[in-house]
């Protein structure tokens, strides 16, 4: 789930226009990195709508997301099932209260992460780790962007995705990622503010009483 997540920037003006033409490729990619690299934090309000896979069903969950650079992230689906990952720069942390457990992992190093999440949150490097090409999306809105991400090495988690961003400012509009499953996330972000000053405290993670915690290596109580 961490793993099919969003990619989001800070404002930066394109000189392409609505219905004009679209820029180069590595002109764009150069332009997105810029944005990326003077992100310091967001949050956001999103939907996220997962449909096909195994089990082909179409859920739609609803939360806001935090982010802060580097390596914090704070993940909260409300609706319809409460549930949080977090990570505070060091570990990332998955908890379902409905299960009763919380799953505690390793933030990886800056060179080991091309995930979507982890790109996101100050890990990673669109020039370095994706080959980016522009994608047909009929869904896309117009004044839009759509640009198709493929990992240069392969990534257990996804396949590749599209980011979706406005053409004037190069904000995120919507994030799109398919599995080996053939299964499909579709992240739609609104109400989103960059740079608001978001504390080291928001991105503490405590483990309820009573749960199951599992680790990398073990399983405790």
């Amino acid at each position: 789930m961490l793993a099919s997540c969003l990619v989001a920037w800070v404002p930066l003006s394109l000189t392409a226009v609505q219905g004009g033409p679209r820029p180069p490729i590595p002109e764009i990619t150069r332009r997105l990195q810029l944005r990326y690299d003077a992100l310091r934090d967001f949050s956001a309000r999103f939907v996220h709508v997962y449909e096909g896979g195994l089990l082909g069903k179409r859920v739609t969950e609803r939360g806001t997301v935090l982010i802060k650079r580097p390596g914090r992230m704070r993940w909260t689906y409300t609706d319809p099932e409460p549930k949080e990952f977090v990570s505070d720069g060091v570990k990332l942390y998955a908890y379902v209260p409905q299960d009763r457990q919380v799953i505690i992992g390793t933030m990886p190093a800056d060179d080991e992460a091309t995930s979507p999440v982890l790109f996101l949150a100050g890990k990673g490097s669109l020039t370095r780790d994706f080959a980016v090409n522009y994608a047909d999306v009929a869904e896309a809105p117009a004044g839009t962007y759509a640009l198709k991400l493929v990992p240069k090495e392969r990534q257990p988690e996804y396949d590749w995705l599209v980011l979706v961003v406005d053409r004037d400012t190069l904000r995120i509009r919507s994030l799109v990622t398919v599995d080996a499953q053939g299964g499909q996330s579709t992240f739609t972000f609104t109400d989103l503010k960059e740079n608001v000053g978001l504390r080291d405290k928001e991105f503490i993670f405590k483990i309820p009483r009573g749960v199951d915690v599992v680790t990398d290596s073990a399983r405790i109580r």
